[in-house]
């Protein structure tokens, strides 16, 4: 029995209760029941304070309540035994046959188990890498590659419509100061100081003369736009491959020029100004933000005519909005804390709700030790550690776990060392290595010749057993929650938990005869619950786009 259907089953045995007379809840029966798993196991396999949470609007004490429950609910399939303590807890014992069932569901449903439905219906726009196209990726922009990934994936998972955009800031004067510094390099001349150095840049230039033979007889000014283009082809194309191979993927790779040059900014600015919220003064045109808790107007058109930035912000909410997603998150990093309050302001004066239709988490700083020194990165002065590199250094798969596993608004500090050594104290390995050692006892199961055949759960009932089910039971739980809070650290450590757990079982329950003995079918049910742990951890794995090797 998962903590779903007991909480079903609390909700209807209040409602049989309302109805019945016997309690009154003015309110009506709560949408949810919360079950918890109680830490200690003395207590039972669940537990709720449901009878707490209701009793003062049923006009009754908490205990009252939680003995009228109780009653009703030895009745229901499935529960073996339910106790009440303490002031109002409802303590529940599982039937080992009903528990052991799950092992079955989980192995049918595969890779679908542990994703819901909690927030089907709502559609998502999850942006997370807003990078200039004048270089490679580098480490700023490594937590966010792994994490908002691994986001949209839980999202993805509670039934919500995704779609993962990467925002190109591919206009204004860093792209003609990236052309200028190919030219030059082309030329053979040194870069100038506002430039973008670095050996990438004499790389580029190189491919796009090879390319392109005949761009060094162009007129400058032509000349500098083609090798500002075939730069930005070229550099926009390697972002690409580098967020590839880190397992990481875009629906829409979504142009600022674009977003200028097919008139969506003054479309959103006429939106803007019917909300009421755009004004003009000193020959400019604004916004007010200061209605909605900014600490200042933002200028939307210079007295000059020109646009400012925060008017292409304006217009990309607003297409976001017009595009049907419901809700648009923003992940950015530390230095751009002071953006929280003006694109909540944005969306206010949008006319939507800032609280739910924008959401502008912030990550904190990373830092990567590789051998003792801190890498760093000086983009211009060519002196770059690029995404790829960082990947080379670590892995894929230690580098995601590892940045996944933290709350994005701690500062970060990985050392390379840690997150690849082969031991059980590092949290990666120690995952993977349990469902490496999962997948080994079935292959050895099926050397021997053993076939699980039709489970009978009832033999499940060993106290390992028993909470190893109880940690596969709470994984669709763990992933509906981190997708409502946008955390996927909770995957992580839920991971590593039910690793930990899994272990355990495995010590004091042999899974595989010894020598000559025949398997039994307390053998055949063991190995449905390897099967489905195993399940698990490549389900909760692959949220984090993290492989789940079946050899190490």
């Amino acid at each position: 029995m998962t903590p779903e259907q007991l909480s079903t089953a609390v909700r209807d045995v209040l409602a049989a209760a309302v109805e019945a007379g016997d309690v009154s809840l003015p309110d009506g029966v709560p949408a949810t029941v919360v079950i918890e798993r109680p830490r200690n196991r003395d207590h039972g396999d669940y537990a709720t304070n449901v009878a707490m949470q209701l009793a003062k609007k049923a006009g009754t004490n908490p205990r009252a309540l939680a003995e009228l429950l109780a009653v009703r609910l030895r009745e229901s399939d499935g529960i073996e035994a339910v106790d009440v303590a303490g002031p109002g807890f409802l303590n529940f014992r599982v039937a080992a046959a009903t528990q052991g069932e799950l092992a079955r569901t989980i192995v049918e449903a595969a890779a679908s188990y542990g994703r819901s439905d909690v927030l089907a219906g709502t559609r998502v726009n999850v942006e997370f890498i807003s990078a200039n196209p004048t270089g490679p990726l580098h480490l700023g922009h490594v937590r966010w590659a792994a994490v908002g990934d691994a986001m949209a994936r839980v999202i993805d998972a509670a039934g919500a419509e995704v779609t993962r955009e990467f925002y190109i800031n591919d206009r204004g004067g860093q792209m003609d100061k990236f052309g200028m510094s190919i030219m030059a390099r082309a030329h053979g001349r040194d870069v100038p100081d506002d430039g973008y150095h670095g050996d990438y840049i004499t790389e580029l230039a190189q491919a796009i003369v090879a390319e392109q033979p005949d761009i060094l007889d162009l007129p400058e000014a032509e000349q500098l736009v083609a090798f500002r283009e075939a730069g930005y082809r070229l550099q926009l194309a390697e972002q690409q491959r580098q967020l590839e191979e880190f397992r990481t993927r875009f629906d829409v790779w979504y142009s600022e020029r674009d977003l200028h040059e097919q008139g969506r900014v003054e479309h959103a600015l006429d939106v803007l100004r019917s909300k009421g919220h755009v004004f003009e003064a000193d020959g400019a045109v604004w916004m007010r933000t200061t209605d909605f808790g900014d600490d200042k107007d933002r200028v939307l058109v210079r007295s000059d005519g020109s646009y400012t930035y925060f008017a292409s912000d304006a217009a990309y909410y607003v297409d976001k909005r017009e595009r049907g997603f419901d809700v648009c998150i923003y992940l950015l990093g530390a230095d751009h804390h002071g953006y929280v309050a003006r694109l909540k302001a944005l969306a206010a004066c949008a006319g939507d709700d800032p609280d739910a239709n924008i959401e502008v988490p912030i990550g904190q700083m990373v830092k990567i030790l590789d051998g003792g020194t801190e890498l760093k990165l000086s983009k211009r002065a060519g002196t770059m550690v690029t995404l790829g590199q960082v990947v080379e250094a670590a892995g894929v798969d230690a580098l995601r776990y590892s940045l996944c596993r933290y709350p994005t608004d701690s500062p970060l500090t990985l050392d390379v060392a840690q997150i690849t050594k082969q031991t059980s104290d590092n949290p990666v390995f120690y995952v993977q290595y349990a469902h490496a050692r999962l997948s080994s006892i079935l292959r050895n199961a099926t050397e021997l010749g053993i076939d699980r055949g039709e489970l009978r759960p009832e033999l499940l009932d060993h106290e390992r057993e028993s909470v190893l089910l109880g940690a596969l039971a709470e994984f669709p739980r763990v992933v509906a929650t981190a997708a409502e809070l946008r955390e996927p650290h909770r995957i992580a450590r839920y991971l590593e938990d039910t690793a930990a757990t899994f272990h355990k079982f495995y010590d004091d329950c042999r899974v595989l005869p010894m020598g000559d003995e025949d398997a039994t079918d307390v053998h055949r049910a063991r190995l449905w619950l390897v099967d489905a742990t195993r399940v698990v951890l490549a389900n909760g794995l692959g949220l984090l786009g993290v492989s789940a090797p079946e050899r190490m």
